[in-house]
């Protein structure tokens, strides 16, 4: 039997990718072995990524590939290889650094907020976090709690930032949070439906006083560095606002988008890395003296899983083309985000069953894209909001 997926040239697999493109990919794997793979298991038992290692993506220019443009699509492929690694934590942990957290600033920060955060981001000398989600404000955020109270009236007045965030990734290691944030309260009497009328994004140095910080352990995504931040009286100048204040809501519609890009993106490369995991098993694997995947049962359960990975990958960069010619919309990016990430699942599953016991032992790669995929489904928009939102949109 030959390989089910088998790598193929980028630039004859789509028309807006180059031999350039299949350059860069050879790259990034060869950068990938170099700096993540050999120290992924420590990161994982240590549940972050290590400064070495951020510092060491930084020297490979690996935590500036550009966000916009036509530059976006080697960033397309830097994060297909980056979820191909099999490590989904330290693929979530640079994701949020490098796409995630940064995009806010480079869509909605001022010369001055980019010149100072950047650089050192970049390098990888100071890891950024994204703390939006609260106990009981994560995909639905209409019950935001935590509050930036304004210390006086005019443009030049400061906060006193106060609240609760979970589930942060690269929450404890992080020199520099962007955070939602209320900065002005609701009317009296307004219930849920007032959604995130008076939020802004603030920028806030981790090492603030009024911060205290808790690793979240869970049960997959174990190198990416989880955690509750809390913030008690926690003094924010006026520049701290990200583009205008209360205008968080219309921030998040343009950026969201943009994540679930990203996350689809991750997903579809560890929905190959899982499937070349399982392809490898089932024809090295003997059941009644020949190769397990021999059995019809087990080729058609993974053609269908082969078959579905082609049409979500080919989504996946028709989207991020339609992000580099500025149309990308809600639903394209909804859809990517809910297939791929629920394909990763279902190769997750299928790897895990089709490994037997071992698929069950806890250190084994079959149980990590299990506990991985499974993440991949609820971060960045629960597959039940994706739904929902690719319904609303037609």
């Amino acid at each position: 039997m030959s390989t089910s997926l088998p790598d193929r040239d980028l630039a004859s697999e789509f028309p807006f990718l180059t031999a350039e493109h299949d350059a860069f990919r050879l790259q990034v794997r060869e950068r990938l072995a170099e700096c993540v793979l050999p120290h992924a298991d420590a990161w994982e038992e240590r549940r972050r990524v290590g400064a070495e290692g951020w510092k060491a993506l930084g020297a490979a220019g690996l935590l500036e590939i550009g966000h916009t443009g036509e530059d976006f699509l080697r960033s397309a492929v830097l994060l297909e290889e980056l979820g191909g690694s099999g490590y989904a934590g330290i693929r979530a942990a640079v994701g949020v650094h490098a796409y995630m957290a940064l995009s806010y600033l480079l869509m909605f920060g001022s010369a001055e907020q980019r010149a100072a955060h950047l650089p050192p981001a970049y390098r990888g000398e100071r890891v950024t976090a994204l703390a939006i989600s609260e106990p009981d404000a994560g995909s639905d955020l209409r019950d935001l709690r935590t509050y930036a109270a304004p210390r006086g009236d005019g443009e030049n007045a400061g906060f006193l930032l106060d609240g609760h965030k979970s589930y942060v990734a690269n929450g404890t290691g992080a020199g520099l949070l962007v955070v939602l944030a209320r900065t002005r309260l609701p009317a009296p009497g307004s219930g849920p439906e007032r959604g995130l009328t008076g939020a802004s994004m603030l920028l806030v140095d981790a090492e603030s006083p009024g911060i205290t910080r808790r690793p979240q352990p869970m049960l997959g995504w174990r190198s990416a560095d989880l955690a509750t931040i809390t913030f008690e009286g926690v003094e924010l100048p006026a520049d701290a606002v990200l583009g205008r204040r209360d205008r968080a809501l219309t921030q998040l519609m343009r950026a969201l988008d943009f994540e679930r890009l990203v996350a689809g993106l991750l997903a579809v490369g560890g929905a190959r890395h899982t499937l070349r995991l399982v392809d490898a098993h089932v024809r090295s694997r003997r059941i009644k003296g020949v190769p397990l995947g021999t059995h019809q049962s087990v080729r058609h359960r993974l053609g269908e899983l082969y078959g579905e990975f082609d049409m979500v990958r080919r989504y996946a960069y028709h989207a991020a083309w339609l992000h580099t010619r500025g149309r990308l919309d809600t639903r394209t990016a909804s859809v990517l985000k809910l297939r791929a990430t629920e394909l990763a699942l279902s190769a997750a599953q299928a790897c895990s069953q089709l490994h037997g016991a071992q698929g069950y032992l806890e250190d084994s790669a079959a149980a990590r894209v299990h506990r991985d995929a499974t993440a991949g489904t609820i971060a960045a928009g629960a597959s039940e909001l994706m739904r929902d939102m690719i319904y609303e949109a037609h």
